[in-house]
């Protein structure tokens, strides 16, 4: 009798969490039908669609109820999303020991996802005492299995030798792998490492590939390090242009670093006509987010009237907070300004 109300079912699309089928009402019913004959694959797809609200109102306490069906006849997947809710608090308090306990469940069916959140928990010690070695554990079981974070977070703690010796070497192999699936930040890592030489031979070419891989997702920072190496001509002929194409990409992203760059070369006008306006909006961008050169910059052209009228109470004000982030320039600026009555 199930498979009389499945036959119509539309196929779940995990990834994108939607379901490609023409009416998700009707697939709820069968779903439903389904379910209450214990068919555990319909009672998790019923859950997903009560969490969801396609199909049926949102009812999260009664996903729970679906999910808890399927969990208890041991469907990992169902686990892990009893898992999430209960580490999430949604629709049950929260409970990190409840949590766990679904997670191991489904960890111990070879679930990747369960197994990383596993290791997380562990790692961080929530919910359980701090444990590396178990935390490695599990991330390495998920690691060989594909699971591009899990690999990442390996890679990290090889780097940093935190539960493990360190070993680079080990790193670099676990950042390859995530970084293969397009994994942002170890595509970043690998090329620092490649760029500092640091458990392989230094090779700017492949640093800079793997930054550019990262830059291209959106990575700020890595779009950072392509702008300064493009700046200096470090691995690459200099491009002050291109420097502040990625720069610039970076800054839309609110890196303060980028910000106080294109600040510098707007107001020295290099690679671009000089422009101390847009000099001046880039600073304050990266001087709001306290980055001290920037601040320092702005008391400076402030003070001589730079792309700006002249205004020493203000010049005073950027010094003085250049000053309390520890540069000793800023309160020099700064003391000769309030000595002078500003």
């Amino acid at each position: 009798m199930v498979f009389k109300y499945l036959k119509k079912l539309f196929f779940y699309n995990r990834r994108k969490r939607s379901y490609l089928g023409e009416n998700l009402t009707i697939a709820a019913k069968s779903y439903q039908k389904a379910a209450e004959q214990g068919h555990a694959i319909s009672q998790y797809h019923l859950g997903l669609l009560y969490q969801d609200g396609k199909g049926i109102p949102q009812d999260v306490a009664t996903a729970i109820s679906w999910y808890q069906k399927a969990a208890e006849q041991g469907h990992a997947i169902s686990q892990y999303h009893l898992g999430l809710l209960y580490q999430d608090g949604k629709g049950v308090p929260q409970d990190l020991t409840t949590a766990i306990s679904w997670y191991q469940k489904a960890a111990e069916q070879g679930h990747a996802i369960s197994q990383y959140h596993l290791g997380l928990l562990y790692q961080d010690g929530k919910g359980v005492p701090q444990d590396l070695t178990t935390a490695i554990s599990w991330y390495q079981k998920a690691a060989e299995q594909g699971h591009a974070i899990s690999q990442y977070h390996l890679g990290l703690l090889y780097q940093d030798g935190k539960g493990v010796p360190q070993d680079l070497t080990t790193a670099i192999s676990w950042y390859q792998k995530a970084a293969e699936q397009r994994h942002i930040t170890s595509q970043y890592h690998l090329g620092l490492l490649y760029q500092d030489g640091k458990g392989v031979p230094q090779d700017m070419a492949t640093a800079i590939s793997w930054y550019q891989k990262a830059a291209e997702q959106g990575h700020a920072i890595s779009q950072y390090h392509l702008g300064l190496l493009y700046q200096d001509g470090k691995g690459i002929p200099q491009d002050v242009a291109t420097a502040i194409s990625w720069y610039q990409k970076a800054a839309e992203q609110g890196h303060a670093i980028s910000q106080y760059h294109l600040g510098l070369l707007y107001q020295d006008g290099k690679g671009v006509p000089q422009d101390l306006t847009t000099a001046i909006s880039w600073y304050q961008k990266a001087a709001e987010q306290r980055h001290i050169t920037a601040q320092y910059h702005l008391g400076l052209l402030y003070q001589d009237g730079k792309g700006v009228r002249q205004d020493k109470f203000q010049a005073k004000e950027w010094f003085g907070k250049a000053c309390d982030s520890g540069d000793q320039n800023g309160c020099d600026k700064y003391r000769i300004l309030n000595e002078s009555g500003y």
